[in-house]
């Protein structure tokens, strides 16, 4: 289908600059600390900024996107979409530019950035509304129907200096559908397999009532675009990653826990949704990405994933990074970024993902959405290694006495680990000594016993149980397990 850019839209948008937002320096990077930096703050040109999005172009510059909102409210507004560019990965960022914004009733929300990394182009999604949004949009997909949710992208071939804007709602949306939004943070580009260059960016879609995901892809640079099959219902906002199997995992805000789903055809269809219960949510956007994407098959990152989100069931706070060494089967690795409050976050890695210390950098909501916030970590400040900890529970605990419990730590690193320790985090008057671990080459595990006491007073039941595996002094990886007490 040939697309065409609407009329009320400029052909090639001036890149204009946003009052009260000059170049922002941070501190200089120091190997393992988390940096960050205030981006953009409620006030300073405009009343809120929320909605973040993050990439690295091919030249190497960092663009972040956000919302430039009157109000907190969500679209329909007039909203704003705003960039900051930074080229030397996040240290200082360029004074605001505005990418799109129209005279009121109109707005422009909800960013995803998507790099083309073949021809360089970057890709700005994001919904244009006039009367309705999301939840009362009108079925249709007529480009010029105000009660329509649009979905549009700006794009750019200068590194993010000019945007050119297109509408794409009569290519992509079925007309049985209502509501249509790109889900905001970064869509991919299959690096592998038989898909490799395929453009993926996702939605979420409202259809009789339900909320779906939906990929939207393209074969051909974005010159056309398809829509693959609904998945849900029971989605929202949504992402997906590239696996080391060739496969796709679709990874969607819900609460109490994520869910996931996996596609083996780049996209089109999915498999049903199945919660993650290692990924509590609050109903929240957060970020899945792969650590390394170039990398192939057989090396031993290619299976390393990062995820970011506030990792609990109520309340939007504790801002957590995780790394899975397993395609997303297991998170061993996590950090608190921000404890207090928090909100939507985006991940994009700073380079290959290979090497010793490699950096991420980090865009996220902080305080109440007062800020966007930008923070650089590298796998150092992570504790990084892929070096999952089971627990094997025995059948019981009796109160009273020492039983022995079984953590196995296996290296999925690229490197040998020294020698490290593994300890049992129990409930108070319990006791567990720490536990020496040998050096493990990759791939290699091992089993450590350790006596656990419970008191004679324990009450019968369920305890949770919490291993964590250190390496000169950084904690690494954790398992958890429920251990059941009895009593006489």
């Amino acid at each position: 289908m040939q697309r065409r850019v609407t009329p009320a839209i400029a052909v090639a948008a001036l890149v204009l600059l946003t009052a009260g937002a000059p170049a922002a320096h941070g501190a200089e990077y120091t190997p393992g600390t988390l940096t960050s930096q205030d981006i953009a703050t409620a006030g300073t040109g405009s009343p809120y900024y929320r909605i973040p999005a993050l990439t690295r172009t091919t030249r190497g510059t960092l663009i972040a996107a956000y919302d430039a909102r009157p109000s907190l409210a969500d679209l329909p507004s007039n909203i704003g979409v705003v960039i900051r560019r930074s080229t030397d990965d996040g240290a200082i960022w360029q004074p605001q530019q505005v990418v799109r914004r129209d005279a009121a009733p109109k707005g422009n929300g909800d960013p995803s950035l998507l790099v083309d990394r073949t021809t360089g182009r970057i890709f700005l999604f994001y919904s244009s509304t006039v009367n309705q949004g999301y939840f009362g949009s009108a079925t249709g997909n007529d480009e010029n129907d105000p009660n329509v949710q649009q979905t549009d992208y700006s794009y750019s071939d200068d590194d993010g200096l000019t945007w050119t804007h297109e509408r794409i709602t009569a290519e992509i949306k079925n007309p049985a559908w209502g509501g249509m939004f790109a889900a905001s943070g970064e869509g991919i580009q299959l690096r592998h397999g038989a898909h490799a260059g395929r453009l993926v960016q996702q939605y979420a879609v409202r259809h009789n009532g339900g909320n779906y995901a939906v990929s939207v892809y393209s074969d051909d640079h974005g010159a056309t675009w398809r829509t693959g099959n609904l998945v849900g219902p029971g989605a929202d906002e949504n992402k997906t990653v590239e696996l080391s199997d060739g496969r796709l995992m679709l990874n969607s805000r819900s609460a109490p826990y994520r869910k996931v789903a996996h596609s083996s055809d780049g996209g089109v269809t999915y498999t049903a949704f199945q919660q993650d219960t290692e990924l509590p949510d609050p109903a929240n956007n957060g970020s899945v990405a792969r650590f390394a994407p170039n990398v192939p098959a057989s090396h031993p990152r290619s299976s390393w994933l990062m995820f970011s989100n506030t990792a609990t069931t109520s309340g939007r706070s504790n801002l957590t990074v995780r790394i899975s060494c397993d395609n997303g089967q297991n998170w061993p690795v996590r950090k608190t970024v921000e404890a207090g409050s928090a909100a939507y976050s985006t991940l994009t890695p700073l380079g290959d993902g290979t090497g010793a210390n490699p950096r991420v950098g980090l865009l996220w909501e902080r305080d109440d959405y007062r800020h966007i916030t930008y923070s650089g970590f590298d796998l150092q400040w992570l504790g990084g290694v892929c070096a999952p900890v089971t627990i094997a529970p025995p059948t019981s605990l009796p109160a009273g006495r020492t039983t022995a419990v079984t953590v196995r730590v296996v290296s999925q690193n690229d490197v040998t680990l020294p020698g490290g320790t593994v300890s049992l985090t129990l409930p108070t008057g319990w006791n567990a000594p720490t536990v020496a671990v040998p050096a493990l080459n990759p791939g290699q595990g091992a089993n450590m016993t350790i006596p656990v006491t419970v008191p004679a007073n324990a009450t019968a039941g369920s305890v949770k149980a919490t291993a964590t595996y250190e390496v000169r002094g950084r904690q690494h990886s954790y398992g958890d397990t429920t251990l059941t007490v009895t009593t006489p």
